[in-house]
């Protein structure tokens, strides 16, 4: 006799709203291989072509559809590339050329959009009242190949913050408020959803913890829907801007640098030839400088976990705030008119 589990049901419902994204990038065409002599071995070297091109696959994640008119929500660190293509597969045969909307790096979200007409999409929930031990469900495709990968837990932990690595960029973003969850999540689940029992997307699944088992991380939705209603007012998403380049310090880095604080936000350029400080932007027009430290934000201190970027993000455009700097080991309050960010 057939199993009555609800999970069946949510996943007829559920699986045909869930879409494969892959990632191609035009590349030098490789010709062929050669040997190139490194001490006692023989390293394998590609042999490009002489400025020839190739579409190339370079990755893939999930994603879903929220709207009949073809809105995807998916992870940031999915299509974080800014030079790559991004190819939306339905089914095997069926698939769109899709532009992204809007990236969200503080919240690991982006917002894509593919040109179709009467797609099957999801519910999204309310994340704000999910609880610990409810019956969750993840969805996506499984190291980029498993489609429709179903795999079930329960809720084990909220407000998780993490610093979490993109595969693709190599870069960390710390991320907070996060859905823990023991159902699976994978590489290439990245940017599908977790719903609850009744279908509805709680969050979209963006991390796991390599070499722990059963321990996986959603972004909770509700971010995600602050991102969607910009995204069809405005079609993007529009946040305040400062306008400079940073690092959070933390005591191993204020050891190192023999700084005389070891919290805050450091102005610094992070490659030679860059500017710290953005031309015209509002930071300039404060006349914040290089090497200021800035200690707090509308009077919350800036650390790892309380990052600048989330402070700013609580702002508005166009509003006045005022930052706490130690500079030349004097503390001082500069204002500061944010603008929005281009």
């Amino acid at each position: 006799m057939p199993e009555k589990s609800p999970i069946i049901d949510i996943a007829k419902k559920v699986c045909p709203a869930v879409i494969t994204i892959v990632i191609s990038k035009d590349l030098p065409k490789v010709e062929g291989f050669y040997f190139l002599p490194f001490g006692d071995q023989n390293v394998i070297v590609p042999q490009v072509g002489n400025g020839k091109k190739e579409k190339t696959k370079i990755g893939g994640g999930s994603g879903f559809i929220v709207s009949p008119d073809g809105y995807i929500f998916t992870s940031n660190h999915v299509v974080g590339d800014l030079e790559a293509d991004y190819t939306i597969i339905l089914e095997p045969e069926i698939r769109y050329p899709a532009t992204v909307l809007s990236r969200d790096p503080i919240n690991d979200i982006a917002i894509l959009k593919i040109n179709a007409k009467d797609l099957p999409y999801l519910v999204l929930g309310n994340s704000e009242e999910i609880e610990l031990g409810q019956t969750v469900i993840a969805v996506g495709n499984a190291l980029g190949e498993f489609h429709d990968t179903i795999s079930t837990g329960v809720v084990s932990g909220l407000s998780r913050f993490i610093t979490a690595y993109s595969g693709l960029t190599n870069q960390a973003t710390n991320l907070k408020g996060l859905i823990q969850t023991d159902a699976a999540i994978n590489p290439g689940n990245s940017g599908g959803p977790l719903v609850d029992i009744e279908g509805k997307v709680i969050g979209i699944n963006t991390a796991m913890v390599m070499g722990a088992q059963n321990i996986g991380f959603a972004i909770p939705i509700e971010y995600a829907k602050k991102d969607f209603e910009e995204v069809k007012k405005y079609g993007k998403v529009k946040r305040p801007f400062l306008g400079i380049k940073y690092i959070i310090l933390n005591k191993e880095i204020a050891e190192k640098h023999k700084l005389p604080v070891d919290y805050g936000a450091l102005i610094v350029r992070e490659r030679l030839g860059e500017e710290p400080i953005i031309k015209g932007s509002a930071a300039e027009k404060a006349n914040l400088k290089e090497y200021d430290i800035i200690l707090n934000c509308q009077g919350e201190k800036i650390t790892e976990k309380n990052p600048l970027a989330n402070l700013l993000q609580k702002c508005k455009i166009e509003e006045e705030i005022i930052l706490r700097i130690l500079r030349n080991k004097k503390e001082i309050n500069v204002k500061v008119k944010l603008e929005e960010k281009r």
